[in-house]
């Protein structure tokens, strides 16, 4: 969906809803000359939401410089597809030497985040990553530090906050609609195709991904600490690898040629996804990664349930989990108050193939419910993608009244939760956030 499709779809009520400005930093120059943009790690997500699609929608403001990914087919691929008129690189110096960017956007494998993100700001561009910010603790004091050397700014992507009935839900928390918020149940189910997916690519790896603690819930955990405008300070937790991975009688190394197909429910054909095709398969030769690896395999070495509970320095206590391997896919969200509870049940619809409501339901204490309907928009992620793209390429001066604005704090402060968890279940004890980094927990979030 392209920007004017967008906006003559959702019509002004909506577009109000979400046009908060990622960074005042990120405003377009003055004047005629198009900021220059250079793009590293060119996967699926990064070609379309990243590349064709911004230079489909902004191309009168921005202009990509270079493209860069370790595997040469892919970038080729990347180039043709977005329709960018610039050179290719697998070597990022190189390319930041020879193109000189404005902004870097980040959409590589999770755990290189941050050399990228460090070395765009090191040469002087301000960066645009996708979530998470970074896999572990180290990495993330470093990317702060490097913020605060070179006066950059890093942007984090996080698409969630900007959908209409994520920020609806942060309105009513706001308007203190259920009193003081005591504690939220949070419950998220990845079905048996979106859930087996991550276990097929790349994110099965631990050294890649950080867990999907790290890749998935850092979605959430930013949505949490958005919501209840507050800071985690304790985290405990539960994980285990029950179901994918070694936890079957057969297995392959990948779906196209396996001697199991016929009897594997979980068997996917890439051959029918020709953009995979040409993206992943035919570029299998420079780096042997695999689109269609097989679920099963025994080197998977995250988990695929887990279980969170988070203390937050406003007293709040959150119970949160995910379930990849759920027949359906949604989440449970529930806000329970001095005043009453604010609860929704969202069913996720992939892909989209009628129009849609997500109903809130808002019950006072000694009151009746009341159900509120928010009209489903299409686009990437319940129309997040679209609006976060508006705010970034279009008119990051906006107000922000709800906050919707992501730096590295907030990349801090999700992707900590997620590495919190995952040193918890490794330790089997209660990790606190404050001992993760040089960032000290506020009562309430700040800007």
């Amino acid at each position: 969906m392209n920007r004017r499709t967008f906006i003559k779809a959702t019509g002004a009520g909506l577009a109000a809803i979400a046009t908060q400005p990622i960074s005042v930093n990120l405003a377009q120059d003055a004047g005629t000359k198009k900021t220059r943009l250079a793009l590293i790690g060119t996967g699926s997500r990064a070609i379309d939401m990243w590349g064709k699609n911004v230079l489909t929608d902004y191309g009168d403001r921005f202009e990509f410089v270079g493209l860069c990914d370790p595997n040469q087919g892919r970038v080729e691929f990347a180039k043709k597809y977005i329709g960018a008129n610039c050179p290719t690189f697998t070597d990022f110096d190189k390319m930041l030497a020879e193109t000189k960017p404005d902004r870097v956007i980040v959409t590589t494998v999770d755990a290189f985040h941050d050399q990228y993100i460090i070395k765009g700001m090191q040469a002087g561009c301000d960066i645009i990553t996708e979530k998470p910010m970074t896999t572990d603790e180290h990495k993330c004091q470093a990317i702060r530090d490097a913020e605060k050397k070179t006066g950059r700014i890093c942007t984090v992507a996080f698409n969630y906050r900007y959908s209409p009935h994520r920020t609806k839900l942060k309105e009513l928390i706001a308007a203190g609609e259920i009193g003081t918020v005591t504690s939220a149940d949070f419950h998220w189910y990845l079905n048996t195709s979106h859930g087996a997916d991550y276990f097929r690519r790349w994110h099965r790896l631990r050294n890649r991904s950080g867990t999907l603690l790290c890749h998935k819930s850092t979605h959430h955990f930013d949505l949490l600490n958005w919501w209840l405008d507050s800071d985690p300070v304790e985290v405990f937790a539960y994980g285990a690898l029950e179901f994918y991975g070694k936890n079957h009688e057969f297995r392959h190394t990948n779906c196209r040629g396996c001697p199991h197909k016929d009897k594997c429910k979980f068997f996917w054909d890439v051959t029918k996804n020709e953009k995979y095709m040409q993206l992943y398969v035919a570029n299998e030769q420079y780096d042997g990664y695999l689109r269609d690896g097989c679920v099963w395999k025994e080197d998977i070495d995250i988990f695929d349930k887990m279980a969170v509970q988070i203390k937050y320095a406003n007293k709040v206590q959150v119970s949160y989990s995910l379930t990849t391997y759920s027949p359906y896919e949604g989440y449970r969200i529930a806000f329970n108050g001095t005043k009453g509870r604010l609860e929704a049940w969202i069913k996720e619809i992939q892909p989209w193939k009628e129009p849609a409501s997500d109903e809130l339901r808002l019950t006072r204490n000694f009151g009746d419910s009341q159900i509120i309907t928010i009209p489903q928009v299409e686009g990437g992620h319940n129309g997040g993608d679209v609006r976060l793209k508006e705010r970034i390429f279009k008119d990051p001066s906006m107000p922000d009244p709800l906050k919707h604005a992501a730096g590295t704090r907030d990349g801090a402060m999700s992707v900590l939760i997620s590495i919190a968890a995952r040193n918890s279940i490794d330790t089997a004890k209660p990790v606190l956030i404050a001992d993760l980094t040089d960032i000290k927990p506020q009562a309430v979030r700040p800007v």
